[in-house]
């Protein structure tokens, strides 16, 4: 020893109590204080200490400190290390506490607690001889053999490391130039040891006893490590690396513990992800990224934060279906017979699906076409995809794209962001675990738009055959082939999907359906599906047909059959809760002390000469007879008065009336045009929440009847053929609450105008769609197949559109075209005439000259 005085610590220490961890002299330590006495230490001591003597602690093991200042402080251990505090960093969440870094000086004993608040405070005696070492050693004689054989265990196991770590080689130099006697104290706090090991040699006072306890646990640390290296030797560079010992650094685990049996699991998980690797049938350039990323996870320590993030990523490349497919069922009789199963009509979808079929029957590799079915709500766009899944024998995904506004939703985040994740295309593709499924893009009109980007713009890529072979997710960032993926995206317009998006997809429309197809769909579809998950049977409840027409007319006016469904569940509810009631009452008239004497027979809830009300049955104490047939009068009971009366006639009592047809993405409508005059400064007046189109569709009406009021002798009300000439005119188009644009409103405006002058009423039975021009040519429109059907829905017979409309008129199904009669209209003078009974007859002027010209 150096003949320099040891140095004294102070005699009194104020005492931080610990329950984790054991300090040991020579070693560092990161401890959290939260309780109240060390936290009244911490503040009173170390914070507004301003000497070094202020921060000098005496650190107690296995102690907890009380929570509260009231409770007794718990017995002491009897021996503790005075320590220097180094760091001391504090927090307010999520509550108030600190986090010290103390270094161990030496040990010492508590002689007396002198004082227990506000932390408690004893005198103690200094058990070590605390001394600055020179830098050349000479060993205690005393020691002999004992501390050779501890010296040469220390330096047998840390040449057994890796000593290109710079932290073993620093503790390769501390065995040379540390006091021996220091050596056990540090060994203990840096190899692996439990709690209860380390306080074991807190409490060896005697230096030759501390040798001898440390001893044994070098020895199982170096035989632990032998074995290692047996058993992986292709990987010993970097086992050490793992289960190396921690320089200088806390560990509170006890061998055989848990986070021991994680940490091999954890290297367990890693040896089986690299199998995985290794066994994937995965492109070239994907194999390489793999291999690279797995040789940077085996050099991170599990603690890092991009260790969870390199593993989840080579987990998704694993798990992704880069060669695994499913075979296609390419039977076309087999198909279309479960196709017209699962759907009615939907003849153009149907027909697709099959040309798909026979074409790929022809060339197997062929690319999975883009197909957009556009068409109002509830017409079965998305049961459409699923069953044209199912008919191909495909796994089927659906992602829901509206109000989605962020293009990484689709091309997923850069691994470089917090939480970056895959897009919901490579996310899908994981989950149906094949790379041909059929994937619907729902609602891929309500893209949104936002400062993160264009979700549009980023299924570009994805939808065009010609580059998603080679689609590359932000998030892998090596390329995916998309190529067998059968696309399907659904809208209800194509009026918001932007063009370059659009041209990329084949757009089939999907129409509304015919009150025919509507009870067919009910009876083949909608009431079985409906009976069985309200527990009924066909025993129980009939709905025939006149009943399914009087629920599509009077209760729902809708493109597709969802209000329907909605009406045969209530349907179905109000039958369910008679059904259980007169089970109930069954039971109880079964018993003969309550059956009553002298009753006649069960009566029918409904009958057919005195319908009765499903609600108001005239005996209660009889259950109802079965089946229970649901008439129009059930109808009332069970949905209320009907919510559509489909008279129109009466709308059309007086002169200024038309009806027009228009098209919304919801299907197609009726729609009434009003108009009033009144005298004035020959101002047009226009309500009704209209677009700029239908307001200059108003003007050139106006206009044309100015020009041609003669013609047909037009006048106002004071006979002039000047028909502003003091007067205002008021067009209204009721639902005002509605916006309303386009030009196929310009033929129903004349007509309407035209009423109003001439005082004639326009037929109540002629609905009318087309574009004007100031020349008087009517021009074609689109959407006539849905405005045919609303005005069929209606109760419509006489629909005029444009002439170059005719090619339209072979959509429209054969037994609606019988129950219509069209007028194809080139000029207003044809609408007009078929406007009014009679005719609209042009008024002759005389002492006119035909032209010779």
């Amino acid at each position: 020893m150096s003949s320099a005085s040891p140095i004294q610590i102070p005699s009194r220490l104020p005492l931080l109590l610990t329950h984790e961890g054991v300090l040991l002299p020579g070693s560092t330590m990161r401890t959290s204080v939260d309780s109240a006495r060390n936290l009244q230490l911490v503040r009173s001591r170390l914070l507004k200490g301003t000497s070094l003597q202020s921060t000098i602690l005496g650190v107690i093991p296995n102690t907890p400190d009380p929570a509260s200042d009231a409770q007794d402080l718990p017995p002491l251990h009897r021996i503790g290390t005075a320590a220097l505090a180094v760091q001391v960093v504090g927090s307010n969440w999520p509550k108030p506490h600190y986090t010290l870094l103390v270094t161990g000086l030496c040990r010492f004993q508590i002689v007396q607690v002198l004082k227990e608040k506000p932390y408690p405070v004893a005198h103690v005696e200094q058990l070590d001889r605390l001394e600055e070492f020179p830098s050349t050693y000479k060993p205690r004689a005393e020691l002999g053999e004992l501390s050779e054989q501890f010296y040469k265990y220390a330096v047998q196991l840390v040449d057994m490391l890796d000593m290109s770590i710079p932290a073993v080689a620093k503790l390769r130099r501390l065995l040379d130039n540390l006091p021996r006697e220091a050596l056990p104290d540090i060994l203990t706090a840096i190899i692996r040891t439990s709690d209860k090991e380390k306080l074991q040699i807190l409490d060896a006072v005697s230096l030759e006893e501390r040798f001898k306890m440390t001893i044994p646990l070098l020895v199982r640390q170096i035989e632990g490590l032998k074995l290692l290296q047996k058993t992986r030797k292709h990987k010993q560079d970097d086992d050490k690396r793992v289960i190396a010992i921690r320089p200088l650094r806390r560990v509170t685990h006890t061998p055989g513990t848990l986070e021991d049996e994680d940490e091999d699991e954890d290297n367990d998980d890693i040896v089986m992800l690299e199998k995985k690797i290794r066994a994937s049938s995965m492109p070239e350039q994907a194999h390489r990224v793999c291999v690279k990323e797995m040789k940077r996870l085996k050099k991170m320590p599990q603690s890092m934060p991009e260790y969870a993030l390199t593993r989840n990523y080579l987990e998704l490349m694993v798990e992704l279906p880069w060669n695994k497919s499913t075979t296609d069922r390419l039977d076309i009789r087999a198909a279309r017979v479960l196709l017209d199963n699962d759907h009615y009509a939907m003849e153009k979808l149907k027909k697709r699906v099959l040309e798909y079929l026979a074409v790929r029957q022809l060339k197997s590799s062929l690319k999975g076409p883009i197909l957009c079915f556009v068409g109002p709500p509830g017409v079965g766009k998305t049961s459409v995809g699923r069953s044209v899944a199912k008919t191909l024998g495909r796994e089927f995904h659906r992602i829901a794209l509206g109000g989605v506004c962020d293009q990484s939703d689709i091309r997923g985040h850069r691994r470089t962001y917090v939480g970056s994740m895959p897009g919901r295309i490579i996310n899908g593709l994981k989950t149906v675990g094949v790379n041909n499924p059929v994937f619907l893009l729902d609602e891929v009109d309500k893209l949104g738009k936002s400062l993160q980007g264009d979700p549009a713009a980023a299924l570009l890529e994805v939808l065009d055959p010609e580059q998603n072979h080679n689609f590359t997710d932000h998030y892998l960032n090596v390329a995916f082939d998309l190529s067998q993926v059968l696309f399907i995206a659904t809208a209800n317009t194509t009026a918001t999907i932007p063009a370059a998006l659009l041209d990329r997809m084949e757009v089939i429309p999907v129409p509304g359906y015919t009150q025919e197809e509507k009870i067919e769909i009910a009876h083949r579809h909608l009431i079985p599906k409906q009976l069985e998950h309200h527990g009924l049977t066909p025993l129980q409840i009939q709905i025939p047909q006149p009943t399914t027409l009087d629920i599509i007319t009077r209760y729902t006016r809708e493109a597709g059959v969802r209000s329907l469904d909605r009406k045969l569940g209530a349907i179905c509810r109000a039958v369910a809760v008679k059904v259980a009631e007169g089970q109930r009452k069954e039971a109880k008239l079964e018993c003969p002390d309550t059956a009553p004497e002298g009753e006649g027979g069960r009566e029918h809830v409904f009958k057919d000469t005195e319908p009765e009300s499903i609600s108001d049955s005239p005996d209660l104490a009889l259950p109802p007879e079965m089946p229970i047939l649901i008439d129009f009068h059930a109808l009332k009971d069970i949905l209320g008065p009907p919510m559509y009366d489909m008279e129109v006639s009466e709308r059309l009592s007086q002169p200024g009336v038309a009806i027009g047809l228009a098209w919304t993405p919801l299907g197609g409508e009726i729609m009434f045009v009003e108009a009033s005059r009144m005298d004035g400064e020959g101002q047009l007046t226009l309500t009704g929440q209209l677009g700029d189109v239908m307001k200059e569709s108003a003007h050139l009406a106006i206009s044309w009847l100015r020009s041609n009021a003669k013609k047909y002798h037009l006048t106002n009300a004071s006979g002039s053929f000047d028909l502003l000439d003091n007067t205002d005119i008021h067009l209204h188009f009721p639902a005002g609450a509605v916006t309303k644009d386009g030009p196929s409103a310009g033929v129903t405006i004349v007509t309407c105008l035209a009423s109003l002058f001439s005082g004639r009423l326009v037929r109540s039975d002629v609905a009318m769609t087309g574009e004007i021009t100031l020349r008087g040519l009517v021009l074609p429109v689109g959407g006539i197949k849905d405005k045919v059907l609303a005005a069929h829905r209606a109760g419509l017979k006489c629909i005029v559109i444009p002439q170059r409309n005719e090619k339209d008129l072979e959509e429209i199904p054969g037994h609606v075209r019988q129950d219509l009669s069209f007028v194809r209209a080139g000029r207003l003078d044809d609408v007009l005439n078929a406007a009014f009974d009679g005719g609209f007859p042009v008024q002759a002027r005389p002492g006119a000259l035909d032209s010779k010209l």
